[in-house]
């Protein structure tokens, strides 16, 4: 059931909002080459947890043989989601997407960026506008009175119409109480259809961007998704309020905002 969130939930929310998006500005100064995914992974927990939170992804979910084991989701190039930081060394060209959850006094914030490392090609680079405008672009949809679809619709015709893909199988989701609540949010769908949004919904806007096929698979680890074809991928994601007006992003984070688009 889709939960409608009371003013002093939302403020909750807002505090875990504002602890992952710090830490993803921080991002923007410790990706660079050299480090590594498991060195990014320590530095988040620790302010994570130095904020007062609690890191959402570390052991979930509950009772799972294969629970996710760090704070952060660290994805590299053809790496689309979940990746699991470790010793990887990241190098000049990469490009990492670094998708951070944190939970203050029971509630959930969770957002991703997309950066490049050093100097990057200029088709990455380009990757990384249209992925991050594309969730603008649904974000101006995402407001009381449209459906999920139209919020769907906007990230695949903003992403096809620049020569791109969308993730078929991975979405954006309720939030709340839960890292994972009704309604999931497709990266692909037709305006009117799905779930009616109402004011004091939560919820968290994914665009999943792939350079080639839209096909992905898993890889041994149970975890990181990866595209099928071996081509770069990209991802950003923002905690949202819908208002009866423009939504309130709760994780605000600030990259390009769609610069360059």
């Amino acid at each position: 059931m889709i939960q409608l969130k009371s003013a002093g939930e939302i403020e909750k929310m807002r505090r875990a909002g504002r602890i992952v998006a710090e830490v993803l500005e921080r991002m923007r100064e410790w990706v660079r080459p050299g480090i590594t995914t498991a060195e990014l992974n320590e530095k988040a927990e620790e302010l994570i947890r130095r904020r007062g939170g609690i890191p959402s992804f570390k052991g979930y979910p509950p009772g799972s043989p294969h629970p996710f084991p760090a704070a952060i989701c660290a994805s590299i190039n053809e790496e689309l989601v979940h990746g699991i930081p470790g010793p990887r060394v990241l190098k000049e060209g990469d490009i990492i997407s670094i998708d951070v959850g944190a939970i203050y006094d029971g509630y959930h914030g969770d957002a991703g960026i997309t950066l490049p490392v050093g100097e990057v090609s200029p088709e990455a680079r380009r990757l990384l506008e249209v992925t991050e405008g594309a969730l603008y672009a649904a974000i101006a949809q995402a407001r009381a009175g449209n459906r999920v679809g139209d919020i769907s619709a906007a990230i695949q015709n903003y992403v096809e119409s620049r020569g791109y893909n969308v993730v078929r199988e991975y979405t954006g989701h309720g939030i709340g109480r839960q890292m994972h609540e009704p309604p999931q949010i497709p990266n692909h769908g037709e305006p009117g259809r799905g779930p009616l949004l109402w004011p004091g919904m939560t919820v968290a806007i994914e665009t999943m961007v792939l350079a080639g096929d839209y096909r992905v698979r898993t890889l041994p680890d149970h975890w990181t998704v990866v595209s099928a074809d071996g081509k770069l991928t990209a991802y950003f994601e923002h905690t949202v309020l819908i208002r009866d007006g423009e939504a309130e992003i709760l994780t605000p984070w600030h990259m390009g905002q769609g610069i360059g688009e």
